[in-house]
């Protein structure tokens, strides 16, 4: 691997990992578009990290980005595999990088992608991460792309249930991704006007959850509107001796995180048993990941692959781009890696207010 301090005229790749999102192929058309601007060549690979690690790796040039701007998915392709488990990982990879003389790498993905940057960097591949994910829980910018579009798809939904909940004087449970973070539902939970907000970074007592339902009832409101995140602590304190904690994790993926979902199915198990209501719950599932990006996703995808470029065209290498305030910056990736971005107290209050 050419040392990057040296490196005048960087040869690039391009990975999309983890999870897919809206807002991916803006990202792609940016960096490569500014690529060619610069005079840099730049290749892609497949697949995400397995394409690094299985040599599936081909050149990109304008004509390949040209009408991909409203596309969603990647085409490029992506996954959750983990070259770093694999017997020989760092060699195969830099084997492959050194056929295509590629020296800098931009790894476009969530958490798990910038943790797999970091790891790469230590490992003497120069990295330089975008942050995407619907969840916008990376550390250290103010949103991921992604994020507003799998809001937009949920507040929808939300919409949709109202009508239902109120025609049938249901309680309606809404299931949203978001990992281990709560944004989506919070976001999405307060546009939709959610009568209670679920997320991990709060444990919530069934007791208030019951309470909030009955206190709806009693002002003429026979429905009711629940957000849950996949990830959401509920405690179970009504009728038992002693209170637990509802959780449903499901095994892990490649990164090491958590399969998740189903906890509005169990959510609705309980409160039939404790209120003379109808209950429905729905899980919105990979519908949040899909389809068309926004334009405030379209804008920052394209905002953060550009600014990706010029880092690469200046060898400062072991960082992300971030939005902060309006500002794209950048930030070293050992901050990124330590911690998660939760959701911050001022928002879910903006939510509490109107819970009930």
């Amino acid at each position: 691997m050419p040392n990057k301090s040296k490196s005048r005229n960087p040869i690039l790749g391009i990975i999309t990992g983890g999870g897919d999102c809206p807002g991916l192929n803006a990202a792609i058309r940016a960096v490569v578009r500014r690529a060619d601007r610069l005079g840099l060549k730049i290749y892609g690979v497949m697949q995400g990290f397995k394409g690094l690690y299985e040599g599936k790796i081909r050149q990109l040039n304008p004509l390949d980005v040209s009408g991909i701007v409203s596309v969603g998915g990647t085409i490029l392709g992506t996954s959750r595999f983990n070259p770093l488990k694999e017997p020989r990982g760092i060699a195969r990879i830099k084997k492959n990088l050194s056929r295509y003389r590629i020296n800098t790498l931009i790894n476009i993905g969530g958490e798990g992608t910038m943790r797999m940057s970091h790891q790469l960097e230590e490992h003497g591949i120069p990295c330089i991460g975008i942050p995407k994910t619907i969840d916008n829980d990376v550390w250290g910018t103010d949103f991921t792309f992604g994020f507003d579009t799998a809001v937009s798809i949920a507040t929808e939904a939300i919409d949709r249930l109202h009508t239902n909940a109120e025609s049938h004087n249901r309680i309606m449970i809404l299931e949203v991704m978001g990992r281990h973070t709560g944004w989506i539902a919070t976001y999405s939970g307060i546009a939709g006007g959610a009568d209670a907000i679920l997320i991990p970074e709060k444990v919530f007592p069934l007791s208030r959850l019951m309470e909030i339902v009955q206190h709806r009832k009693k002002m003429g409101k026979h429905f009711s509107i629940i957000v849950i995140a996949e990830d959401a602590k509920i405690l179970l304190d009504v009728g038992t001796k002693k209170p637990t904690l509802m959780q449903t994790p499901m095994g892990q993926d490649e990164y090491g995180h958590l399969k998740l979902g189903g906890i509005s199915q169990l959510l609705e198990i309980e409160l039939r048993q404790h209120l003379k209501m109808e209950v429905r719950s729905t899980i919105l599932g990979y519908v949040q990941r899909g389809g068309s990006p926004t334009a405030h996703d379209r804008v920052l995808a394209t905002r953060l692959g550009i600014i990706a470029v010029d880092l690469a065209k200046k060898n400062q290498t072991g960082r992300m781009v971030a939005l902060q305030g309006n500002k794209i910056t950048s930030i070293p990736l050992t901050q990124v890696v330590k911690k998660l971005k939760l959701v911050n107290e001022e928002i879910y209050k903006v939510g509490e207010v109107f819970f009930g």
